[in-house]
């Protein structure tokens, strides 16, 4: 198992509209073979900057879903509602 790191910062005029894209965004990764589970956090004293941690199967499945062309659709909506490029951290459990 692995664990995907998503770190947003959206731009302060965007906020209702990315709520909803990031809602579609997160429903079809549910739907992609190898996600297990999905949480959506909000920085405690920043409402606009947000976390998505997603537990995956395998490295493999997280980067057939990242790079899908599907994936990258949505994410061309979502980008224009961020103040910055996302960042990505992929976890593993520590040994």
């Amino acid at each position: 198992m692995i664990y995907v790191l998503i770190e947003r910062e959206i731009a302060a005029d965007k906020m209702t509209a990315y709520e909803e894209a990031a809602r579609k965004l997160l429903n079809n990764a549910y739907r992609t073979v190898g996600f297990v589970d999905g949480q959506t956090y909000t920085e405690k004293d920043n409402p606009l900057r947000r976390f998505t941690l997603s537990k995956w199967q395998t490295v493999d499945q997280w980067e057939h879903w990242y790079t899908s062309e599907e994936r990258r659709a949505q994410l061309a909506q979502l980008s224009p509602m961020l103040a910055d490029e996302e960042r990505i951290t992929i976890l593993q459990t520590a040994e």
